[in-house]
Parts: C-alpha cells; structure tokens; sequence
C-alpha cells in the first residue's frame, strides 16, 4: 500500500448522496479511498453496508469509517459510558460489513478531571471494546483520533500511552489538530517530522507503513479547533506535513477533512505526487 488519499465522506459531486455512490465518484474522480461519516449516528443497514461493499469490490477504492461524535468512554454517567462503548463497537461492526479497514473516534472529554485519571478510564474501556471485538471476530483497526482541543482527551502522547497498553489500538493522527490543539505553536516540517519520529520511537517502524491520517484546512483560538477550512483558506502548513510524509515513506490512508472534501483530497493527491517526484 503507498499512501491513499480520500475525502471524509461522500464526494460533493456526487449525483446520487448516498455512501455507495460516494465509492463511485472517488473512482471516477481518481481518489484511492473514502472514509465513512458516522458522526450522527451508525444508522446505516446491513443491506445498505452491502450495496456499499458492493461498490468496493466494483472499484478498488478503500475505507474508514469515522464513529460518532458523542462518544465519551470517560464519562461519569454509566449509560451514557455504556452507549459510548457500544457506538464504537457499531461503527466497527458495520464498518467492516462495508469493507473499512480502520475506524476512528473523539475517545472522551477531561471534564475537569485530572488527565490520568481520564486515560485510565479510557484504557480500561478500550479492552472491553477490543475483546468484544475479538469475540466476535471482528478484524479492523481500531484508532482513537488526536484531537482538536486540549479539553478532549487525544494528545499525541495519550494516543501512544493507550496503543501501548492497549492490543490492536493505534492511533488516527489528525495534523490539523494538532496544529489548532497547541494554537498554531507547531506548524513546520520539523514539528510534523518531530511527530512521526514520536510514533516511530514508540510504537516501532511499521507504525509508519500503516498509517490513518486526517488533514484539512482549520482556524482555532486559544483553546484549540474552531472549524474546519479549504487548505488554501488556512495558515496549516500543509505542504510541508506533506512533505514529511513524503520524506517518512508513509503508507495507509490520509483523509481529507476539509469543507470541500473532494476538491482538497485532490490538491492534496497531486501534491504529494509531484513532491514524491521530485525527490526521485
């Protein structure tokens, strides 16, 4: 696998909005893969997940799938932590019903608490989760993302901490994020070269071969994200997170999270194409 890049969601163009029509339109567009929106809810059916599954085998194109965004393995309220548990393990469920190879996650928000106490509840939620999973022989990577705010839990390091402790976690790296979490503070090729160095460090080399990568435009205050923007609307220093990856040899699945979805995952496909070229 080299690296493969898609839009968070169905292509704009897109005549029909519908996921498997979505596959369609990243081939016809010449993208490589498509991440699923969960976000509101995993209401997809299973017949829905076939015709998407469908589509798959149709055209080559790859997937992930992003779970919803009211997940919070950390909460204080048993139900809402139980919900929180079984939306991962929905989204895992259909996701690989569709054909994903990775799915990923907002983990959980501090909410005041101290930030260990946050990552050890988190851990223990994640080994449920992953021996449900492993129950039901469900083979997907499972990904909590880096997040935009330093109020969600999902810090670099708090991603290692969990994938180290954790069998089959790894993270989703989100550069965007990172960028807004620590308020435009890292934004050069050495900062996006530093963080990959981190993984590598941590996690071994082979993290780098099977990377989930998120990137698009963003604006952020003091406390991290504000919303996502079009790349060339943002100061994100996406050339040079490009040319990291280029220089990294990474491998997986970069997925565009800009407003204009399609239109960026290109410029970034093209990008990286001609930077790859360059360097040979």
């Amino acid at each position: 696998m080299t690296l493969l890049f898609g839009p968070a969601g169905i292509p704009l163009s897109a005549k029909k909005q519908t996921p498997e029509e979505g596959v369609r339109e990243c081939k016809r567009l010449g993208l490589d893969c498509m991440e699923l929106e969960f976000v509101y809810g995993v209401r997809m059916s299973e017949s829905g997940a076939r015709l998407v599954r469908e589509a798959v085998k149709e055209t080559g194109i790859r997937l992930t799938a992003h779970g919803p965004y009211y997940i919070n393995l950390a909460s204080e309220d048993q139900d809402k932590l139980e919900a929180s548990e079984n939306r991962v393990l929905d989204t895992a469920r259909r996701g690989v019903q569709c054909g994903a190879e990775s799915i990923t996650f907002h983990s959980a928000f501090i909410q005041a608490r101290p930030r260990e106490m946050v990552l050890n509840i988190v851990e223990k939620e994640l080994k449920i989760i992953m021996a449900t999973l492993e129950k039901e022989r469900i083979e997907i990577d499972v990904r909590p993302e880096l997040t935009g705010k330093p109020s969600q839990l999902g810090s670099i390091e708090e991603l290692i901490w969990l994938s180290k402790r954790v069998k089959g976690i790894l993270p989703c790296v989100d550069f965007a994020h990172y960028y807004a979490r620590e308020a435009g503070r890292y934004n050069s090729y050495k900062d996006f070269c530093a963080v990959l160095d981190q993984l590598v460090k941590a996690l071994g080399k082979n993290i780098l071969k099977r990377m989930h990568i998120h990137i698009s435009g963003i604006d952020f205050t003091p406390k991290g994200e504000r919303k996502h923007l079009e790349l060339e609307k943002s100061e994100f220093n996406w050339k040079d997170c490009l040319k990291a990856f280029v220089d990294y040899e990474l491998e997986g699945f970069c997925i565009c999270e800009s407003p204009t979805l399609e239109k960026d995952a290109l410029l970034l496909k093209e990008t990286y194409n001609r930077l790859r070229k360059g360097k040979k």
